[in-house]
């Protein structure tokens, strides 16, 4: 009954609907009771042989018009209880969407996505059961039982109601007991499904890599002893499920079994007619459905409640990266201020920044280079406010970017992280993600910018081209210069490449960087790459190793030092000479 008090703010939103509905639950409740006398009362005027054609026509039209509107109100109440009960699920799921998108990085490094799908698809569907069915057989098995019972006390025989209800605490105990231990075993049952969803996520989208690596036999062999485990676990479920019918049978057994034997009594004393005890009987055999009902209440709600303990769980969990409470609404522009002492990420003693400090102008163009691992997508990460939790300050346009509120601040940036996620729709519609509106044109000036404009034209369909999931049909350099273009429809304040450029070429490198100082005059671009290349033109250079910063100033600047700006970039020199050595022997 618990998640009945958890769900209070939403029966309270939906409380109309709800009162409506359990209206015309009761009045069902009441109308259930007219067959059963009016078929005591027949039986008896036949027995007395008092029972005319008019009378008989006038019960029978009295059972129709009581069926009907039975009929109705069964058929409304359903749109109403239901009804709200689908909104439940809607407004949970949207909760958890919207959570999900405030989220934080730390937070999808901690969950599997299988199991963040589990929680939006199985357990709002038990929630949702709990607000529809479980409100249903409550208040059904309350006003039906509490109705028949005062009906046969009333109107036959309280003391035969009396000696028949006997069994009945039997009920009350054992589905207590079950539903206990039924809400330990459903949550254990619910995270094995959430498992076994990400397994099966995870197997899918990474599916060229078990092929790559002919590992489907082992993969299949996971999957089969995790989906084994999921059935074990639900059948633990079922079987205190199970229990439930059978214990109810029994007790109502028992009710039939002493009101037949002690309504015969009192029948043989005169005490009570046949019509009575056929009435009587009626009116017991319609308490199965109550006591069944009962019985599937406490399933529901058990399952219903160890679902919604799931959900909460996910909602209490706060983002790591929030609002503070002065941040006003600006979209920041201006110089950019790096102050950075140290940094780690959560749960690491290790530093991945320490003493990372620059400065760049407006409409300037920072190169960051290093190692892999020294630390560069570590720096943007703490521009675009991924983490926030080092020491040190970081501004724009002198102001602290903590103090700017996170819809209004990410809005200055265009980026294009190392992972191109593309999405299963069209190209045209992939590059217009961030703007819908944008126009045609629009579009394809930042493909062309991109120099992915004639790449799409060559495909069957054109910027109309549907792309697999993640960008699968596309190459690597393909989906790079789409992921470029989706940022540059922005014209964003600040343009942030990770390492995008890696899978193009150097001609193709080449006039994207061309383009984007053409086109981005007075917007600042950074860019961080292995290939020195791609920044040797920028205003200002910066080399990272092992998390701090050793090098810094212009190409040229860094060319008359000697340390390993200067010897990557000798060195890459020679790997192009060796190339193009190679491409003209084997042109020969």
């Amino acid at each position: 009954m618990k998640v009945f008090i958890l769900l209070r703010w939403f029966f309270k939103q939906e409380r109309k609907s709800y009162l409506i509905g359990i209206g015309m639950l009761f009045f069902v409740a009441i109308l259930q009771l007219v067959p059963p006398k009016i078929i005591g009362i027949v039986a008896d005027e036949i027995g007395g042989r008092t029972l005319t054609a008019k009378e008989l026509f006038g019960w029978l039209l009295l059972l129709i018009l009581t069926g009907l509107t039975m009929y109705g109100l069964r058929y409304y109440w359903r749109i109403y209880i239901f009804g709200s009960s689908v909104k439940l699920a809607k407004q949970l799921r949207t909760q958890l969407y919207d959570h999900f998108t405030k989220m934080s990085s730390i937070f999808y490094q901690k969950k599997r996505i299988g199991d963040l799908m589990a929680h939006a698809t199985n357990d709002i569907q038990a929630v949702q059961q709990t607000a529809g069915a479980g409100i249903l057989t409550l208040v059904d098995s309350i006003a039906t039982g509490g109705f028949v019972i005062l009906a046969m006390a009333t109107t036959i025989s309280w003391k035969l109601t009396l000696i028949s209800l006997l069994p009945m605490p039997i009920i009350a105990f054992l589905t207590s007991l079950y539903g206990k231990k039924l809400h330990k075993r459903f949550r254990v049952a619910q995270e094995a499904f959430s498992s076994l969803n990400d397994k099966t996520q995870e197997s899918i989208s990474g599916i060229k890599v078990l092929k790559a690596f002919g590992q489907e036999e082992e993969n299949i062999a996971s999957f089969r002893d995790q989906s084994e485990d999921v059935v074990r676990k639900n059948i633990a479920v079922a079987k205190i499920d199970s229990l439930y019918d059978p214990t109810i049978s029994v007790v109502v057994g028992l009710s039939f079994f002493l009101s037949i034997g002690f309504g015969a009594k009192y029948v043989v004393e005169g005490s009570l007619t046949i019509g009575e005890l056929i009435a009587f009987n009626t009116y017991l055999g319609m308490l199965i459905w109550p006591m069944l009902a009962f019985g599937w209440f406490f399933n529901i709600v058990e399952r219903g409640h160890a679902s919604y303990n799931r959900i909460l769980s996910l909602l209490n969990e706060r983002a790591d990266v929030k609002d503070q409470p002065e941040a006003v609404e600006l979209v920041p522009s201006g110089d950019i201020k790096y102050r950075v002492d140290r940094f780690s990420y959560p749960n690491t003693d290790r530093y991945a920044l320490d003493t990372i400090h620059f400065s760049i102008k407006r409409g300037q163009t920072l190169g960051i280079v290093g190692k892999t691992g020294a630390g560069k997508t570590s720096i943007l990460k703490l521009l675009i406010r991924e983490f926030e939790n080092f020491e040190g300050e970081i501004k724009i346009g002198n102001i602290p970017i903590q103090n700017m509120k996170l819809d209004f601040y990410r809005r200055a940036f265009g980026y294009v992280p190392q992972d191109h996620f593309l999405f299963s729709t069209t190209i045209k519609e992939n590059i217009a993600f961030a703007n819908p509106n944008a126009s045609m044109e629009e579009i394809e000036e930042a493909a062309k910018i991109a120099s992915v404009h004639e790449d799409i034209l060559s495909f069957p369909n054109g910027y109309m081209t549907v792309v697999g999931e993640r960008g699968v049909s596309l190459s690597g350099g393909q989906k790079q210069r789409i992921s470029i273009a989706r940022a540059l429809l922005l014209n964003p304040e600040i343009l942030i490449l990770d390492d995008a450029l890696s899978s193009v070429d150097a001609k193709t490198e080449e006039a994207i960087l061309t383009a984007l100082k053409e086109n981005r005059k007075g917007k600042t671009t950074i860019i961080t790459s292995h290939r020195l290349s791609a920044i040797q033109h920028a205003d200002l250079i910066i080399v990272i190793e092992n998390g701090k910063l050793v090098e810094k100033g212009t190409h040229e600047q860094l060319m008359t030092k000697e340390g390993w700006y200067r010897d990557m970039y000798h060195q890459q020199q020679l790997e192009m000479e060796v190339k193009r050595g190679g491409s003209s022997s084997n042109g020969k």
